[in-house]
């Protein structure tokens, strides 16, 4: 089983140029489940559904509740910004969380929730954007929590575990994905831990998602970091789930343009009991 976790760079940009490189990235991975960040929608058209159309997949789509600040930034006040997820199998439910946030850096950030029902299980999958404020960890160690309290909720009954998959904005090491991991500190739920997939990564392969070599990325002194992420529970009986690899994706132009100004982290997972994926 193929994932994939995007953030697209809404509208900023050449972004029809990039939607079309977009998709056909999507098109080359051939993902059965993706989590999307910073997927635009107007009154005419959902970049989610479009996707999801030309790529045969089924699709769920959470607008943020407050894009002003966001509006602002493209001088365009009717264009929406939210989550979505596309899939191989339908969706059976969705749930979305707005993240906690002060004032000052709250711009209607989301969690995602939606349960597939693949054929032999149903799979809780998530897809979330934190707070981008370099100096919000704080701020980010506060949605993680409500993060992880709303995953627990929507666990439900099935062998396959939760996946989590987002634009963290924060570094491997840093309190918020350690505290979410719950491995490394006290988990937030009793007993719920989220594997970090890239830790089962070639230790070579590069790695950084927010990658100064991006040309949309703006020019600074901070170095290049993933901040990109595909979280996994343990796994089920026989290694359902379990983490068979993973590697950087959408990190290069195509045609010319780069897709967005993030790579997207690409993780196959054990889709059979057995450990083995076809």
């Amino acid at each position: 089983m193929r994932v994939v976790t995007w953030n697209l760079w809404w509208r900023f940009g050449p972004w029809e140029a990039r939607q079309k490189a977009i998709l056909t990235e999507l098109r080359e991975l051939r993902p059965d489940i993706v989590g999307l960040q910073e997927v635009w929608a107007d009154e005419r058209e959902n970049q989610a559904e479009w996707l999801a159309a030309e790529l045969g997949l089924h699709w769920s789509w959470a607008p943020s509740p407050a894009p002003e600040r966001w509006r602002r930034r493209i001088g365009d006040h009717t264009v929406d910004i939210g989550n979505a997820v596309l899939s191989r199998w339908p969706v059976v439910a969705q749930r979305t969380l707005r993240l906690p946030a002060p004032a000052d850096v709250d711009d209607g950030r989301l969690a995602l929730y939606t349960r597939l029902a693949a054929p032999a299980y149903d799979i809780p999958f998530v897809t979330t954007h934190l707070t981008s404020a370099l100096h919000g960890s704080a701020v980010r160690c506060r949605q993680v929590t409500a993060l992880a309290e709303f995953v627990a909720e929507n666990r439900g009954d099935t062998p396959f575990p939760t996946i989590v998959t987002g634009d963290f904005n924060a570094r491997p090491d840093s309190d918020e994905i350690r505290l979410f991991g719950g491995y490394r500190t006290a988990p937030v739920a009793p007993r719920q831990v989220f594997f970090d997939a890239w830790e089962y990564a070639d230790p070579d392969a590069p790695s950084v998602t927010w990658d100064r070599a991006n040309p949309y990325v703006p020019a600074g002194l901070e170095p290049g970091v993933r901040i990109d992420y595909i979280h996994v529970g343990p796994p089920g009986t026989g290694g359902l789930g379990q983490v068979r690899g993973v590697r950087r994706a959408g990190d290069g132009p195509i045609d010319g343009v780069w897709p967005s100004d993030h790579a997207a982290v690409v993780a196959d997972l054990a889709d059979r009991a057995d450990g083995a994926s076809p």
